[in-house]
């Protein structure tokens, strides 16, 4: 229980700073460290990341980095996506579903890091809050908040390592606006994916998964704070590498050891 705390407080870092990530660590956290079951865990890391992303996101929403307009059509887009991608995990075995997620990591590490070699200028100060958002486009918000929708409901994650290359790539986010946007939209699809999971009859440790979210909570609070100071470059570079990270992990563990533990 108590190594709940440290790793609760390194996902927090991950999402109150680059967005997202929180996910990313939770389900391999909660299988590999934690021992719980891969359906507990996608289900757990639901509730974990979207106390997370409240907690960070209120910092982002009061310096003006998030952009609503986008973040109310990407979720409404999302809710179809969940409940397809929950019906779809429940056919899915535990060791092919964790090989999915970590080639679906590599893909958003790399649209991440290649957005994070446009040096576009670099604003000083709270220029986040005027004409920062860009203009709503609707079509690629709903197919993109369709997609995200499924991969949140199959894998049991808020997203954020899909929505912020997303808004940065698809949708000319600046990294700073598409980190504050992302969490708006992660505590939106985590709770309605935790929804659809528990209708699906899917449950969590009460005790695991209260430490990890309040220690995440706080973790994302700290993050947040210092999320404005860091350069853009560095921001998607670091988030990058974290998702490659944990991915690389997954795939040597699905591939050579096994799989996770209990996995079908």
């Amino acid at each position: 229980m108590l190594l709940a705390i440290p790793f609760g407080l390194a996902m927090g870092l991950a999402v109150g700073t680059l967005g997202g990530g929180g996910s990313v660590l939770a389900v391999p956290i909660l299988v590999y460290v934690l021992d719980q079951s891969v359906p507990e865990a996608t289900t757990a890391s639901l509730l974990v990341v979207a106390v997370g992303a409240v907690a960070g996101g209120l910092s982002h929403a009061r310096a003006g980095r998030v952009c609503w307009r986008h973040a109310g059509s990407f979720t409404a887009a999302a809710v179809p996506g969940i409940a397809l991608g929950t019906l779809a995990g429940e056919a899915v075995g535990g060791s092919l579903l964790l090989g999915g997620f970590a080639l679906v990591m590599l893909a958003a590490a790399h649209a991440t890091w290649r957005k994070s070699d446009d040096r576009g200028p670099e604003p000083d100060g709270p220029w986040e809050r005027t004409g920062a958002c860009p203009p709503l486009r609707l079509p690629r918000d709903i197919v993109a908040g369709a997609a995200v929708g499924f991969l949140t409901g199959l894998f049991g994650v808020g997203g954020g390592f899909l929505i912020v290359p997303t808004l940065a790539i698809a949708l000319a986010f600046t990294m700073r606006t598409a980190v504050g946007t992302s969490l708006a939209i992660i505590t939106a699809t985590s709770l309605l994916g935790l929804g659809a999971h528990l209708i699906a009859g899917r449950s969590a440790d009460a005790d695991v998964t209260t430490v990890l979210a309040i220690a995440c909570a706080a973790g994302a609070v700290a993050g947040a704070s210092i999320a404005g100071r860091i350069p853009q470059r560095l921001l998607g570079r670091g988030f990058a590498l974290l998702v490659v990270a944990v991915a690389a992990y997954l795939l040597v563990s699905v591939a050579f050891l096994g799989g996770p533990p209990g996995a079908s």
